[in-house]
């Protein structure tokens, strides 16, 4: 019923270096991984941020980063940017911004968003210049590749991967179940 893929899981589990909402004690995790360009992701956005709220605190959401760079040439700058933004404890507003602003990812925009962010704007442009945060973002893509991602968004709820449709009725549905037999 819930579309898992048996035999398909998650090879890094969840841990402290992850970007969380939501308790670790909670019943149900759902990992995304995602690309801040990509149109598919962008639509994601919205129904994992209201999937989010109705499950309240029997679910924890954790995002990692799947740059697509070969078909989003701004998507590796965009994760970095989401990082940079980590780094001074506004990761989520960021990931927010960008997935507001899918078609503005140039350089210009993302130290805008920072400034709109109250970021140290000047920190931020120097790891973006120097890419501090690629490693950060390749290690989350390298975990991707070990667990079989190989698109976006690409969705695991706890640890399992799921196959579903990730609109709205039937992630909630999924979410619910797993959360009810494992509560």
């Amino acid at each position: 019923m819930t579309n898992l893929i048996e035999g398909a899981r998650l090879t890094v589990p969840v841990g402290p270096r992850d970007h969380a909402e939501g308790s670790g004690r909670a019943p149900v995790t759902l990992v995304e991984y995602g690309d801040y360009e990509c149109p598919y992701c962008g639509m994601a956005h919205g129904i994992v941020k209201r999937v989010r709220k109705e499950m309240g605190d029997r679910m924890r959401f954790v995002f990692r980063n799947f740059p697509l760079t070969s078909v989003h040439p701004h998507a590796q700058q965009a994760a970095e940017a989401a990082e940079a933004a980590g780094a001074q404890n506004r990761f989520w507003a960021m990931h927010d911004l960008l997935y507001q602003n899918q078609q503005a990812l140039e350089p210009p925009d993302l130290i805008r968003y920072a400034s709109d962010l109250f970021l140290d704007v000047q920190r931020f442009r120097q790891e973006l210049t120097a890419h501090a945060w690629l490693p950060r973002v390749r290690e989350d893509f390298s975990s991707g590749i070990y667990s079989g991602v190989n698109g976006t968004p690409t969705f695991f709820i706890n640890d399992g991967r799921y196959d579903g449709s990730w609109d709205h009725d039937h992630l909630l549905a999924a979410l619910q179940e797993v959360a009810a037999t494992t509560a």
